[in-house]
């Protein structure tokens, strides 16, 4: 059976655009487009301790499946959850099977129908999911600007007020300034609430994130870390209060009528996290890569193209749906994997290549891209 005919019309609207998504096929190019930022997707030594822990403890037998309500809530779950919290020096954790579950399962059940959500306009899509499904009234202040959040604060007196943020913008991969937003959410007793999907495994000592490493973890309402993207594996973590904690279990419904991770998703976290006490060195070299992306962006004249970020992230912008993918397929010939932005999913005329930087990726790599980029552009 066909789709039906207006949906038929969105996909040829998509084509004339020059918009529509498809799945990428495998590739062997030189990585710098997926959001594995040290590693540990491809870490043998991970998936190994995980697998043996199952073994060693007896977990696997004891794991079934189904909502964490029901049967789904193994032992490690709160063996893993006590130690995220730990980690993160937050009060409790809770897991979630991703991070779009996490977001829309926090939004769409804290806040209440007299309160007011104020959130970033570049927020991730999973944010803005959840909020359409809160029954709280919302509003977007311009991007990392809080003279414009503060103005809307100020309509709402007497009001429950969630700000909602990102430390890392996944498509820009710029950062507001923190200690400015927490001086501003405690000024006007707001709940803020930062996503830090990008930061975990990128900032701090240990990889523990951007609002931990400015210590200033204590002054939020909640975190919430994803795991897909500096640990390379399943899951997500909402980190707070233990009051936090108890009213997700009961009112999440992204978590309630879920199937709760397998042990083995479990135990890979819980060692993902291991690893990262043990990968100092791995995550330096991460950083140093960033500074060094940088370094050469501004010695071969390509800074004024991409957008300002101390992040993983780098995003040189290229207008027009058919000028970012010619560019990117010249990149990928190249042996490059350079991935284009498309609107909508940025705005029209903010199409972009993002370039996203790995603690394995070398500097003659780098060099060689930037240089490319400039021959392509130039």
């Amino acid at each position: 059976m066909n789709l039906p005919e207006n949906l038929i019309q969105k996909l040829e609207n998509r084509k004339q655009n020059n918009s529509l998504r498809q799945l990428p096929s495998f590739n062997n190019l030189v990585d710098f487009s997926s959001n594995d930022y040290i590693g540990f997707s491809k870490s043998e030594a991970i998936f190994k301790l995980a697998h043996h822990y199952l073994i060693e403890n007896e977990i696997i037998q004891n794991g079934a499946t189904g909502s964490r309500l029901i049967s789904g809530n193994h032992s490690l779950y709160q063996i893993t959850e006590s130690f995220i919290a730990q980690f993160h020096d937050a009060e409790s954790a809770l897991i979630f099977n991703s991070g779009y579950d996490a977001n829309v399962g926090f939004f769409s059940a804290l806040p209440q129908r007299n309160d007011v959500i104020l959130y970033d306009e570049l927020s991730h899509a999973s944010i803005r999911d959840g909020i359409i499904m809160s029954n709280a009234k919302s509003y977007r202040f311009n991007h990392n600007d809080f003279e414009d959040l503060e103005r809307l604060i100020l309509k709402f007196p007497d009001t429950t007020i969630y700000i909602v943020t990102e430390t890392v913008f996944s498509m820009d991969g710029d950062s507001p300034n923190l200690e400015e937003l927490v001086l501003l959410s405690e000024k006007y007793n707001c709940f803020l609430v930062v996503d830090e999907a990008h930061t975990l495994g990128v900032f701090g000592e240990k990889g523990e994130g951007l609002m931990q490493h400015l210590q200033l973890h204590h002054r939020i309402f909640a975190r919430i870390m994803t795991f897909g993207k500096g640990l390379g594996c399943h899951g997500a973590a909402i980190l707070g209060s233990s009051e936090l904690k108890e009213y997700l279990v009961n009112f999440a419904r992204s978590f309630i009528y879920t199937t709760g991770l397998s042990p083995h998703s479990v135990s890979t976290i819980q060692t993902a996290y291991h690893q990262l006490e043990l990968e100092k060195g791995t995550i330096e070299k991460l950083r140093q890569n960033i500074v060094f992306f940088n370094q050469q962006k501004n010695i071969l004249g390509l800074k004024p193209m991409f957008v300002r970020s101390k992040s993983a992230i780098q995003s040189a912008i290229v207008p027009g749906n058919g000028n970012v993918k010619r560019l990117a397929q010249q990149l990928q010939d190249k042996g490059f994997d350079v991935k284009p932005i498309l609107s909508p999913t940025v705005p029209e005329g903010q199409e972009r290549l993002r370039f996203c930087i790995h603690s394995y990726n070398s500097e003659e790599e780098i060099n060689e891209v930037l240089g490319l980029l400039r021959d392509f552009v130039f």
